[in-house]
């Protein structure tokens, strides 16, 4: 299913839920509730954590596609792990949920994305580098977080995020979203010409200002 054909989708299921004390290497920590899903519609392993308390607002959402090299190893050829550490705090005051999507590399995998790494080290972009392999510049679908919201029963949110186009799927997915709050801008001398791409390639609400060098 491509982005311009999403359409809504039964909601999720819970399958289970479980409370999980979360740590960061800075050592701010947090307990979140982990929810995993029945009948996604790609079957893949997303998950949904609860953060806070969001009973009686709208609750603040992050989408965060998984990031194995920044998440988990600290790589600093994009912004994926300080987004995700931020992210969890800011929706923790907030109250609200960080639904953790299985779709690394926007959606062409790891070995696809070191693959464009390497194009990417002889001048193309990432969206460049993602077409030169024959691969969608985003393939990422936002169908099965849709679909885990509104199992648990979310219909409108605070959207955190810098990307237009994850608003304007969830709204085609029965996904209101109130508000789109960008994060912050986590810059260095090895993401800068990534987070420039995503500016002027997609659209990021990222300044510019901030992307100079």
């Amino acid at each position: 299913m491509t982005q311009t054909e999403t359409q809504q989708q039964p909601p999720a299921t819970v399958r289970s839920r479980v409370r999980i004390p979360l740590t960061f290497p800075d050592g701010f920590r947090v307990e979140a509730e982990v929810f995993t899903f029945h009948g996604l519609a790609d079957g893949a392993e997303h998950l949904a954590l609860a953060l806070g308390d969001a009973r009686g607002g709208t609750p603040l959402v992050r989408l965060h596609s998984e990031c194995l090299t920044g998440d988990v190893f600290g790589s600093d050829r994009c912004d994926c792990g300080p987004q995700l550490r931020e992210s969890v705090e800011l929706i923790a005051r907030a109250g609200g949920y960080l639904v953790y999507l299985r779709q690394e590399g926007r959606g062409i995998g790891l070995y696809n994305k070191l693959d464009a790494y390497a194009l990417q080290d002889t001048g193309l972009d990432t969206y460049q580098a993602n077409t030169a392999l024959g691969l969608p510049e985003d393939g990422r679908d936002y169908t099965a977080a849709a679909q885990m919201l509104a199992g648990l029963g979310i219909t409108t949110v605070t959207l955190l995020s810098n990307n237009p186009d994850k608003a304007e799927q969830l709204a085609r997915l029965g996904i209101e979203v109130a508000e789109r709050v960008p994060t912050g801008v986590h810059v260095s001398a090895s993401n800068i010409h990534y987070l420039r791409a995503k500016v002027e390639h997609t659209g990021h609400s990222i300044p510019l200002a901030r992307l100079v060098g």
